[in-house]
Parts: structure tokens; C-alpha cells; sequence
């Protein structure tokens, strides 16, 4: 995988930039501009190398049709601002764009074309499809790492047509999950939450070789707690997961990687109901588990401080509702703590995590943050990425 720093003669040069900008949207209004900020170096990097710049991506999921709610409108005018730069969003047909007809003014420096997702063969990786886009540029970047796991037409298939190179963003997360999965500092820990045990259960088992600590929190928890014969309530749970339980247990003693779960909880008559922290065997069948109680946090920091690496997937408990925000804030809290001192390399990735960490205004305070959701799972997994593959 070759990056665009590498490139030296990039004057002039018509780039087509794929990147992720699917920021939530509430209205025209950009809620999270996170990965947004991400991008922005490598765009600094292309403007100050004086290349021209076509910008591929995608909002939400429209299915090959035109919905005027998914446009790149609102994207467009926050990056015009944070650049300081123009940037003509271009809506006509991608198939009847012709390379000439771009950047014929001089003060035209990056373009962007509408949802990609607009069309049908881009999820479909349509080899004619992605030889049109292609038809556009020069050279092709990819700095859209949470969409590297996706076979489509805009990260995959165009890789056939052009010199291919990696963004800064992408180099990036590479770089930090290569950092986090075999260039290991132990003793290595990984903080999984979520709620479903099936979503993430080949990542524990791909993890549980290579980390001393695998600490399970958030909906997952309820599952293992049950699991060990108690009581969840109406807590959030999957049917039919003890096998894999089971499985994980097991694994997890041949390789001797030591699994935490909750030893006390807090719990809620409903999501908006008022805290009780309980011990595991004490929870009522109209309650649910909504996140870690005392205990627990101090068995977590105690892991922590005892890490020399750490991977963070997903929240301790509903931190949407700051009564149960509680054990997320104080994991997110002594992490920093050992950040702050050097005494840990921090990964944090996947979207919820990333959302509470800008609610605590920390995401400066971590190592790496990753934008990613699908794609920095898959990769935990030990799957190949097509986008990344794409590149090699």
C-alpha cells in the first residue's frame, strides 16, 4: 500500500478523493462533524501539493435512488468553511460528466460529486461504473478506511483503472490497528461493549490469542450474566448466545486470557428511570441493567492501570441518559489518567464510543480515535478489508 505522500509530482494532477463524510444529519444540520475533522489533512495536503481535487462519497443508505434528503449539500458548505476554500458541488449525472468539462475556471481547485450512493452500480461494483469515475482523474486516494470493507465501485473496483494510493486518515488507522494487533505492548487489554454477543464473537476469539485482558461490558455483559445463573430482568439480551459463551470461556482458559464481566450492576425500572446500583443477584424481573456499578469500575481501573495497551469497542452502559453514563466516564476517565503519563497506547473505535467521548470533549486525549464502525471491527476480526486490499 503506497501513500500519497510518497507522490511527488502531484501539480496539476485531477485526484478523485473517496472519503467517509457520513456525518449524522438532523435537517441540513451536521451533528457530529468528527469525520469530517479527520479528512482535513489530507485535503491540506492535496491543496498545498496545487492538485485538483474531485471528492467522492456517500450519506446514509438511499439505495440507487436520488433522495434529496441524502444530499452532500450540508457536507459541502461545512468543508467550504473549515478549508477556506470553494467547493462546487457538481449534481449532474456521474455518466455524463466528461474529465474536460471540470475545472475549466481558475479559481477551481476541488469539486464534489453528489452521493455516490446515488447510483445503483456503485454498491453493486460495477466494473463500467467505476471505469466512468475513473475517466475523471489522474490519480485515485482512498482515506475512506470505515468504508474499506464495503466491494463497491468507489473503493474497490476503480482501483483497476488508476494509480491507487492511500489517504492520510487511512495510513492512519492502518497504522494504529497493525499497532494495537501484532505490534503488541503487553500486557494487553481490550474493553468490549455492544449489544449483541454474535456481532463481535469472532473478534473475541481473534483477540483472545493475542491479549492478556478481555473485559466485557454493556449489553454483552447481560448475556455472560445470565449466563453465570442470574437474573437480567428486562435487560437487554440476545436469545440462544450460552453455546457461545460457553465457547469463549473455553478459548479464553486454553489461552490463558483472563475475561471480566460486571460484578455489580446499576439498574432502572426503564431508560429514563432512576438508578440503583445492585449486586448481580439481586436484580428484579421489571428491572434492567444499564450499566456498571462501583465494583466493577474498580476492578476496570485496576486493569487498566495494570496495561500497557489498550483497545476500546464500545460503551459500559446507556450513556445517552447521564444517570447511567457513568462506568463509560469512568473508564474513558482513568485511560486518559494513563495516557496523560505515558503508560498506555490507547485505541478507541466504533461509533457510540466515539459519540461519549466527544460528549467528555476528549478525543484529543487518546491515542487513536477511529472514525471507523463496520470496517475497524472486521479488521479486528483478522478479515481482509477489499478496499485495503484493493491498494496492495
Amino acid at each position: 500500500m503506497k501513500s500519497i505522500k510518497e507522490e511527488n509530482n502531484l501539480n496539476n494532477k485531477k485526484i478523485l478523493l473517496r472519503l467517509d463524510l457520513n456525518v449524522p444529519l438532523f435537517g441540513d444540520k451536521i451533528t457530529d462533524t468528527t469525520r469530517i475533522d479527520k479528512i482535513l489533512p489530507t485535503l491540506n495536503f492535496l491543496i498545498s501539493k496545487n492538485a485538483k481535487i474531485i471528492i467522492i462519497s456517500h450519506v446514509g443508505r438511499p439505495k440507487g435512488k436520488v433522495v434529496n434528503d441524502l444530499s452532500l449539500r450540508p457536507i459541502c458548505k461545512d468543508l467550504q468553511m473549515k478549508l477556506s476554500q470553494n467547493i462546487k458541488l457538481i449534481s449532474k449525472d456521474v455518466k455524463e460528466i466528461v474529465s474536460k468539462d471540470l475545472f475549466n475556471n481558475d479559481d477551481e481547485k476541488i469539486i464534489m460529486l453528489e452521493n455516490i450512493r446515488f447510483y445503483p452500480e456503485e454498491e453493486k461494483n460495477n466494473h463500467q461504473f467505476a471505469k466512468q469515475l475513473a475517466n475523471l482523474a489522474d490519480i485515485y486516494v482512498n482515506d475512506a478506511f470505515s468504508c474499506s470493507h464495503r466491494p463497491h465501485a468507489s473503493i474497490d473496483k476503480i482501483t483497476n483503472f488508476l494509480p491507487c494510493y492511500s489517504g492520510l486518515q487511512l495510513d492512519l488507522e492502518v497504522n494504529a490497528l497493525k499497532k494495537i494487533t501484532s505490534e503488541i505492548k503487553k500486557p494487553i487489554t481490550c474493553i468490549i461493549g455492544g449489544s449483541k454477543v454474535s456481532t463481535k464473537i469472532n473478534i473475541i476469539k481473534n483477540l483472545i490469542p493475542k491479549f492478556d485482558n478481555i473485559i466485557i461490558v454493556g449489553g454483552m455483559a447481560n448475556n455472560i450474566i445470565k449466563y453465570m445463573g442470574n437474573n437480567i430482568g428486562k435487560s437487554l439480551q440476545e436469545e440462544n448466545s450460552e453455546s457461545i459463551i460457553k465457547e469463549i470461556f473455553s478459548l479464553s482458559k486454553t489461552e490463558n486470557c483472563k475475561i471480566t464481566y460486571p460484578e455489580d450492576i446499576v439498574v432502572g425500572k426503564d431508560l429514563n428511570g432512576i438508578p440503583q446500583i445492585k449486586e448481580l443477584s439481586e436484580v428484579s424481573s421489571d428491572e434492567m441493567i444499564l450499566d456498571i456499578g462501583p465494583k466493577t469500575i474498580k476492578v476496570i481501573s485496576n486493569i487498566i492501570d495494570e496495561s500497557n495497551t489498550i483497545l476500546w469497542n464500545g460503551p459500559a452502559g446507556y450513556f445517552e441518559n447521564p444517570s447511567f453514563a457513568n462506568g463509560s466516564i469512568e473508564i474513558a476517565k482513568k485511560i486518559v489518567e494513563n495516557n496523560k503519563s505515558n503508560k498506555i497506547y490507547s485505541v478507541v473505535g466504533g461509533g457510540d464510543t466515539v459519540s461519549l467521548l466527544n460528549s467528555l470533549n476528549s478525543i484529543n486525549d487518546f491515542n487513536f480515535v477511529s472514525t471507523a464502525g463496520g470496517a475497524f471491527l472486521e479488521y479486528l476480526e483478522g478479515k481482509e478489508l477489499p478496499g485495503i486490499k484493493a491498494l496492495n
